[in-house]
C-alpha cells in the first residue's frame, strides 16, 4: 500500500442549518446544531484513509477537549498521527459554519493552534514525511511552513499537491516545486488573474500556472466538473448528479481520493472521475470527515 502524508489543519467544525443565510447585522433563527471534526487537513487525511490509503497526518492541535477527540478519531481511522503536535496551553481550531437549505455553505475559521504547525516541528519529524509517494497540503497552516515543504519536496523528489485553500496567492518559489495544484474557479482567479468561465478560460489559466512551474493542474469546477491539463493531455471530467445536503468539504474528499488513487499510479483521467464520484457522495450527508464516503460504497 502506498503512503500518503498529509500536511495540514485540524479543527472542530460547529454548524447551524438554516433557510438562509443571515444579511449583515441581521439575526435569524436556525434550526438543528452539529459539532462535527474537521479541518482541510483532517478532512483530507480522513478521506484518503476511509479510501483505502495510508496516511500520515502530520498537524498541530491545542492540549483542550477538541484536540484531544480530534487525536482519538484519527487513531479510529487508521491514520498515523505519531507527527501530530500538541500545543500546551493552546486552543484548537475551530470552524463555524452555517448551512442553508440549499446545501450551500459559509466559513469562518479561527485557526487557533494551527498556526502553530511549524518549520521546526516539520524538521522534527522528517522521519514521518521521508518516502511518502504523495505530499498533500493546503493553506489553513502558515505559508512559511508551505515554502518549506515544497523546497522538502524537491530536495527528495516527492511529489507535493496543494490544495491553495483557503484562497490566497502563492509565490512563483512555492508554485514551481508542485507536481499538482488543483483549485477552485475563485481559487484560480487569485492565483492567475484569469476568470474561469468554460474550458477555454480555464486552459488559459493552467497555461499561466505552467509558465510559473507548475507540473500538473486541476481546476474544480463544482456542478461544471473538473478540468485537467498538463503538457500531455486536457480534459473536463464531469460532475456526477446528486441532491446536495451539505457541501461542506467536498472539495477535501476530492483531493483525498485524488491522493490516493495518484498514489496507487492510475490515469489521470481514471483518478479524477472517481474523485468526482467521492465528492459527489460526500455531499449527500451532513459534515466533513462524518460525509467521506468509505471505498465500498462508492464501489
Amino acid at each position: 500500500m502506498s503512503e500518503i502524508v498529509v500536511v495540514g489543519s485540524s479543527n472542530t467544525d460547529m454548524v447551524v442549518k438554516t433557510p438562509r443565510f443571515p444579511e449583515p447585522g441581521e439575526t435569524i433563527l436556525g434550526g438543528d446544531f452539529f459539532m462535527f471534526p474537521g479541518g482541510k487537513g483532517a478532512n483530507q487525511a480522513v478521506a484518503a484513509a476511509r479510501l483505502g490509503g495510508k496516511i500520515n497526518f502530520i498537524c498541530c492541535v491545542g492540549d483542550d477537549i477538541f484536540g484531544q477527540n480530534a487525536l482519538e478519531g484519527y487513531k479510529k481511522e487508521g491514520i498515523n498521527i505519531n507527527g501530530a503536535l500538541i500545543a500546551k496551553g493552546k486552543p484548537s481550531g475551530v470552524a463555524l459554519i452555517t448551512v442553508n437549505s440549499e446545501g450551500e455553505n459559509e466559513i469562518v475559521v479561527a485557526s487557533g493552534a494551527n498556526n502553530l504547525l511549524s518549520i521546526t516541528h516539520l524538521e522534527s519529524v522528517s522521519n514521518q514525511i521521508q518516502g511518502a509517494d504523495i505530499i498533500l497540503t493546503q493553506l489553513e497552516t502558515p505559508i512559511p511552513l508551505i515554502g518549506h515543504l515544497a523546497s522538502y519536496c524537491r530536495e527528495n523528489r516527492q511529489k507535493l499537491i496543494i490544495n491553495p485553500a483557503p484562497a490566497q496567492e502563492l509565490s512563483d518559489d512555492i508554485l514551481k516545486e508542485l507536481y499538482l495544484i488543483t483549485p477552485n474557479e475563485t481559487e484560480t482567479r487569485i492565483l492567475t488573474g484569469i476568470e474561469v468561465v468554460d474550458e477555454t478560460s480555464a486552459s488559459r489559466a493552467c497555461e499561466a500556472l505552467f509558465q510559473k512551474g507548475v507540473k500538473n493542474v486541476l481546476i474544480t469546477m463544482g456542478s461544471r466538473g473538473a478540468f485537467f491539463m498538463n503538457s500531455e493531455v486536457n480534459f473536463t471530467a464531469k460532475a456526477q448528479k446528486v441532491d446536495a445536503i451539505d457541501t461542506t468539504a467536498a472539495g477535501d474528499v476530492f483531493n483525498g481520493a485524488l491522493a490516493v488513487c495518484l498514489a496507487q499510479k492510475m490515469p489521470w483521467k481514471e483518478s479524477i472521475e472517481f474523485a468526482n464520484k467521492a465528492a459527489a457522495m460526500s455531499v449527500t450527508k451532513m459534515g466533513a470527515q462524518t460525509s467521506a464516503p468509505y471505498l465500498n460504497e462508492i464501489n
